[in-house]
């Protein structure tokens, strides 16, 4: 059995519910990411090639059929920046047709061919424009995560009645009643695609749980089921999150698996993708993907790349869902997202001595893709929680120059973006999303040629800090990053490079700076900036 099988097995004995201990597992995680290092890093990207992944999309793209084929245009380009992979959006038929951002699942198998929620193409476009991408992807050496959501169906062709028992929305372990007959959409034929792909037809035993009964609509409830259960090993939330929206999935239904496990074969075989990108993993049993990945690598006799969206702050428990997946997943840094979203809004008044605290990237840097933003914090969306612009260049610099973590860019920071939506509080909004490109272009250059080998941290000051990469024998020159969300800062920082030039490769600090016979120098930063300084004289 792999050390990955071992370490998930142990887990597999504990509770059905997050354990109480989860303080312990975050120590058990760290020893054992420790004692196999080699065979974790083994199936990552290289620190050595400083991989970078992009979110392709935005939650408000345009739903005009372009994105397909705009990325097969932007392709080389991305190429030649660095990124070496990118996360696409779900790519099939949602409940909203050609408007559908592709959350409100309807078919998996429908990616833009069939005439199914009055639409042929997806809101990115058709499938063979979709697989075409792809395969310019492949050509450039990118790298492609195919966004899935398994935890739901939305848009079910026709109703069903059913008994079930009503449970509160926000307490999922109350009963509001006995069990009754419901009526809800439940049915799924997938009339448009007549079979192909897939022969399985959708009805309520393949669910455990509804949001609406027909039969009593003004009735609110969370209705799970006759001789149905609440998943364990879900987010406790609501006393038990395993109900998110629309029909939710029986994990445990035989006939579920053996489809989630089908379709992935299929997309394997139809993209040659190289992994996926998870949708809500809290509200999905941790125990199921570690069986679907099984099925996936044994089929692709390959290890395929995950990174999973448990959007929690609480560091414990993400630590629990690594530990539960045997250290095969990655999974979104959301505390350092929020470390972000705080130190942009507070005016200088954020100590940024602690800006990695309780973080995947301080703590556990292997399994963490660290962002500043993506669809669901980005202005008017359901986790709102922006980044200031001010802030991002310093966001963005600390999670691409840094050793620890692999950084995923987020589309609208890199192309801008401008759209018009209601806030939660009923008013319409007007957001303007600026693009970043040139700065990001720039610290991905950095993040190439410069941002390897060891890394000497000066997080020790409440307003600026600072931190170099010494360098390593494939890529030898050093680089010195120092940002301050306050005031202009200085700071004294070792480079290992004696009596070299160095200059600020984004222009805020016009003066070159030399270090001395020990390769010491004082680097120096604008006020609310950060600075990137490399070697004079080497060609970027």
């Amino acid at each position: 059995m792999s050390s990955f099988h071992s370490f998930q097995s142990e887990f597999q004995t504990r509770t059905k519910s997050l354990p109480l201990g989860a303080e312990e597992i975050a120590t058990e995680l760290k020893t054992w990411s420790v004692d196999h290092i080699g065979s974790i890093e083994a199936r990552k990207p290289s620190e050595e090639f400083n991989g970078t992944m992009m979110q392709f999309f935005h939650w408000y793209y345009p739903s005009d059929g372009s994105l397909w084929k705009f990325l097969s245009e932007e392709t080389e380009n991305l190429a030649k920046v660095g990124f070496s992979a990118l996360w696409l959006p779900p790519a099939y038929k949602g409940l909203g047709g050609a408007n559908d951002v592709g959350y409100g699942v309807y078919d998996l198998f429908d990616l833009g061919e069939f005439d199914q929620k009055g639409t042929v193409r997806t809101k990115y476009g058709t499938k063979s424009e979709y697989v075409n991408a792809v395969k310019l992807l492949k050509e450039k050496g990118i790298q492609t995560y195919i966004d899935v959501v398994l935890n739901h169906r939305m848009g079910a062709d026709f109703e069903e009645e059913f008994e079930a028992t009503p449970y509160h929305p926000q307490n999922r372990n109350h009963s509001l009643g006995e069990t009754r007959k419901i009526r809800a959409w439940t049915g799924f034929q997938f009339p448009g695609r007549r079979d192909q792909y897939s022969t399985m037809k959708w009805n309520w035993q393949h669910f455990d749980s509804v949001d609406y009964n027909s039969l009593d609509p003004n009735f609110k409830a969370i209705w799970k089921m006759k001789g149905k259960d609440f998943e364990g090993k879900v987010d406790l939330e609501s006393g038990n999150f395993d109900y998110l929206m629309g029909c939710d999935l029986d994990m445990n239904h035989p006939e579920v698996i053996q489809e989630l496990i089908h379709w992935g074969k299929w997309s394997l075989d139809l993209l040659g993708a190289d992994g996926f990108r998870l949708d809500a993993l809290k509200h999905i049993n941790g125990d199921f993907f570690n069986t679907w990945l099984d099925a996936l690598e044994a089929y692709a006799k390959k290890d395929l790349y995950c990174v999973g969206e448990y959007w929690t702050y609480d560091l414990p428990t993400l630590a629990w869902y690594i530990g539960n997946a045997g250290g095969r997943m990655d999974l979104f840094d959301a505390p350092l997202h929020l470390n972000f979203h705080k130190a942009s809004r507070s005016g200088g008044n954020f100590d940024m001595r602690t800006i990695f605290d309780n973080t995947l990237m301080k703590e556990f840097p292997l399994f963490a893709v660290t962002i500043v933003e993506n669809h669901d914090t980005q202005p008017l969306q359901a986790l709102e929680s922006p980044v200031e612009t001010w802030f991002k260049p310093l966001a963005y610099a600390m999670i691409l120059l840094r050793s620890q973590g692999y950084p995923c860019i987020f589309f609208a920071d890199y192309y801008g973006a401008q759209y018009v939506d209601k806030g939660k509080d009923g008013n319409q909004y007007e957001i303007n999303i600026p693009s970043l490109r040139s700065k990001l272009d720039l610290l991905m250059s950095a993040r190439q040629f410069y941002a390897h080998g060891p890394q000497y941290d000066y997080i020790d000051h409440f307003n600026c800090i600072g931190w170099t990469r010494l360098g390593s024998p494939s890529h030898p020159h050093s680089l010195a990053v120092l940002l301050s969300d306050g005031a202009e800062g200085r700071k004294w920082m070792e480079t290992g490079k004696p009596n070299q030039r160095y200059r600020d490769l984004m222009g805020e600090c016009p003066d070159a700076i030399q270090t001395n016979e020990h390769g010491w120098a004082e680097f120096v930063c604008r006020g609310g900036s950060v600075s990137v300084w490399i070697e004079e004289g080497i060609p970027i």
